[in-house]
């Protein structure tokens, strides 16, 4: 018998592994819509935010990055997902590579390694690189 203090969470639905960041804007958009949709349809969905993605995590990247001249900038993504329920996690390792630290984070997302987090995401029903 499990309780809430020691169940073991569900695996996700669906996991991302994010690694693309503000060098393409123009893919990022999909990504965000693809896991807000499955969310909104009731899975449990995850995006793990590695390389230059981990950038967007930054205090007022997303803000700055809009795919399309007069669109929503990536802040409004990272929103529309998260108002879902998707999950974001971030690599703590991918900070180091940006020289950014915990502090230059502009949302309260958990960081982790890509050991501390792989089994949690391998165990996903499906997992996508985008």
């Amino acid at each position: 018998m499990s309780d809430a203090k020691t169940a073991t969470p569900a695996a996700a639905d669906l996991v991302i592994i994010l690694i693309t960041g503000a060098e393409n804007p123009k893919r990022l958009p999909s990504a965000f819509f693809l896991a807000a949709t499955a969310a909104a349809a009731e899975q449990n969905v995850v995006m793990y935010f590695t390389g230059p993605a981990t950038e967007l995590l930054a205090r007022g990247k997303a803000e700055s990055i809009v795919p399309v001249p007069g669109g929503k900038n990536m802040a409004g993504f990272i929103k529309l997902a998260t108002d879902n329920g998707v999950k974001i996690i971030g690599c703590l390792q991918s900070l180091e590579l940006f020289g950014m630290t915990v502090a230059d984070l502009g949302y309260p997302v958990p960081m982790m390694t890509p050991s501390a987090a792989l089994p949690s995401l391998a165990a996903a029903g499906r997992l996508l690189t985008w």
